[in-house]
């Protein structure tokens, strides 16, 4: 299983950034997959996921309404298009493959046995 993130960058507060994910290894049939970041001194926090079985997503709180979710499984790829950006959005993005279900249980989950190396985002104020 491998994923590798990109499209992470700087961005003003009240801007977009639309992050991918390219899956390998493994089907998105396979897992439940989502988005996690991490900001420096803070603690890891799910951001969202998407269930392999219906394709109902879930959001943190924190980015609802602002944040979406998709896959493009011809080509095992997932995105997240975050708008209206914060500075309390800066963090490593990583996306992640698990078998538990997507919703609550996917999101405040510590660990996921399979992530990437992550993607930067800054937004600044």
């Amino acid at each position: 299983v491998q994923l590798v993130e990109s499209g992470g960058g700087l961005v003003q507060a009240g801007g977009s950034l639309k992050l991918s994910c390219v899956a390998s290894g493994f089907s998105f049939d396979d897992y439940d997959i989502g988005w996690f970041r991490q900001a420096p001194g803070k603690e890891r926090e799910g951001v969202s996921c998407i269930s392999r079985r219906d394709g109902s997503t879930y959001y943190a709180d924190s980015v609802k309404g602002r944040f979406t979710i998709s896959t493009d499984k011809a080509k095992n790829t997932m995105y997240l298009r975050m708008n209206s950006l914060k500075p309390e959005d800066t963090a490593v993005y990583y996306c992640a493959a698990d078998f538990l279900p997507c919703g609550a249980i996917w999101i405040e989950s510590a660990e996921h046995p399979s992530s990437g190396q992550g993607t930067q985002v800054t937004v600044s104020s």
